[in-house]
């Protein structure tokens, strides 16, 4: 009689009928394997579209590389005067007209920020704000960056379309400004009723303003800046020019517009870059602090930046200019995907123990059933190899199958969700948009999940499998 052949084939055959023998284990022990993976998959695929959300945030906002000069990321917000960009015109030229760089970018834009004291004299109130320079069409355009298709409305840019003197300042400026009720600003508190200065205090042509701004502000009227109105929504803006005088324009808020962190909602101030440059520049030859690159694909960053790198070397090695790209300028974007990444590595640890005793449970439920087959098939002539290896199939095929029909579930669920209307409010964001989750696409995520769940299934098939390939063959057949 010939030895029983459990090699190859027969072996996956084998395994087959075995699993099917006990369909009601064998169905569970695969609903755990769907679960676990739709629930590797679901969060890995939320917490990738919360990544790919804040790089649209901050693309949008300040584009993937800027042009720097050297050390003004860390020193520069104190004296932005000192760490301008000389010739920013032609390095945007440069830039637009590269034939490696050009098919890569989207916009080329610059800016100009500096620190001020915005007052509101007529209601003798005034805080500290930081200013952003910028041209608002291209920053118009630059809001529009959408490359992961997120079903996202385009904000509005405030400031496009509107005079040269006016500005569009932070939620928080405007009520401690004590502009709520000019703006119509639903959610804007008023503030409390506060004594008002003496009248000895001020100067008597111009009440609320301090005589030393009202000269500034008639200087600024008699070079060509419009002279200051009375207008409940006119505000001045004091600043150190590049010499350390003080300078003062007269601007209308044009909007209030609430930037998502109250820190930022509490200081910001955007204008038209000529005016910002009037303030700090005055009649000196003009310059920005920043030059925004955004490029039509982030896939394109490394390549862009090194191209970028060359031409400053090669053209612009007289000023001592940095590339930062967002991630470095927005730390909380790095700090948001390393909590994500420890959440998710979290939660396929404990998915992947979960796996292992579910499946390790299975396979000794069904050693211990048919200890009297493994004798049989070891006296038989069948050795310890090919036991082990009996069970490990088995176990490798519930990993297989579960782990697939996970994969599909999850593609299933997720699109459900993509589909049905939900919303939320993400972090350092002041409109909700739709909770998406982002599994289609994800090749790697997939394909990692689908492999490791399914080798864990097989692992925790070894244990028990190494224990029944060790019975010893009497033992076995006698078992009851």
């Amino acid at each position: 009689m010939k030895p029983l052949r459990t090699e190859g084939g027969g072996q996956l055959r084998l395994a087959l009928r075995n699993l099917q023998r006990n369909r009601r284990r064998s169905i569970t022990t695969l609903l755990a394997m769907v679960v676990g993976v739709c629930a590797v998959l679901l969060f890995g695929g939320f917490s990738r579209d919360i990544t790919l959300g804040l790089q649209t945030d901050f693309v949008q906002r300040s584009g993937h590389l800027q042009i720097q000069r050297e050390g003004y990321f860390q020193f520069g917000s104190g004296n932005s005067a000192a760490y301008g960009i000389r010739e920013h015109g032609r390095l945007m030229a440069l830039l637009r007209a590269d034939e490696v760089l050009a098919p890569m970018l989207e916009v080329v834009t610059p800016t100009l920020q500096l620190g001020g004291i915005a007052g509101n004299f007529a209601a003798g109130v005034s805080r500290t704000v930081m200013v952003q320079g910028m041209v608002a069409a291209e920053q118009r355009h630059l809001r529009a960056w959408n490359d992961y298709g997120f079903p996202l409305q385009q904000r509005p840019l405030p400031l496009a379309g509107t005079p040269e003197d006016a500005v569009v300042v932070g939620h928080g400026v405007a009520r401690v400004l004590q502009l709520c009720a000019p703006l119509r600003l639903d959610d804007c508190a008023a503030a409390p009723a506060l004594p008002r200065p003496t009248p000895s205090a001020v100067d008597e042509s111009a009440p609320g303003m301090p005589a030393d701004l009202q000269a500034l502000g008639s200087l600024a009227a008699a070079e060509g800046v419009p002279a200051l109105q009375a207008d409940a929504l006119r505000i001045e803006v004091l600043a150190a020019n590049t010499h350390g005088a003080p300078n003062v324009g007269s601007f209308r808020v044009a909007a209030a517009e609430q930037q998502g962190v109250k820190e930022l909602d509490d200081v910001h101030m955007a204008m038209h870059l000529v005016r910002a440059q009037q303030l700090v520049y005055g009649n000196d030859t003009p310059q920005v602090t920043s030059v925004l690159l955004q490029l039509r694909h982030t896939a394109d960053l490394p390549r862009a930046r090194e191209r970028v790198a060359h031409l400053l070397q090669r053209h612009f090695s007289h000023q001592r200019l940095a590339i930062l790209d967002f991630a470095e300028l927005n730390p909380f974007y790095d700090q948001t995907n390393r909590m994500f990444s420890a959440i998710f590595g979290f939660v396929f640890v404990l998915i992947g123990a979960i796996v292992l005793f579910v499946v390790g449970n299975t396979m000794s439920m069904a050693i211990i059933e048919r200890t009297v087959e493994i004798g049989t098939l070891r006296s038989m002539g069948v050795r310890q190899g090919g036991i082990q290896r009996l069970f490990i199939i088995e176990g490798l095929l519930l990993g297989l199958a579960g782990s697939a029909i996970g994969v599909v579930a999850a593609l299933l669920i997720a699109t459900a969700v993509n589909h049905s209307g939900l919303s939320w409010t993400p972090p350092a964001r002041i409109d909700s948009v739709a909770l998406t989750v982002r599994v289609w696409g994800e090749w790697r995520l997939m394909l990692a999940t689908f492999a490791v769940l399914a080798g864990m299934a097989g692992l925790s098939a070894w244990w028990p499998a190494r224990r029944a390939a060790r019975l010893a063959i009497v033992d076995a057949l006698r078992h009851v």
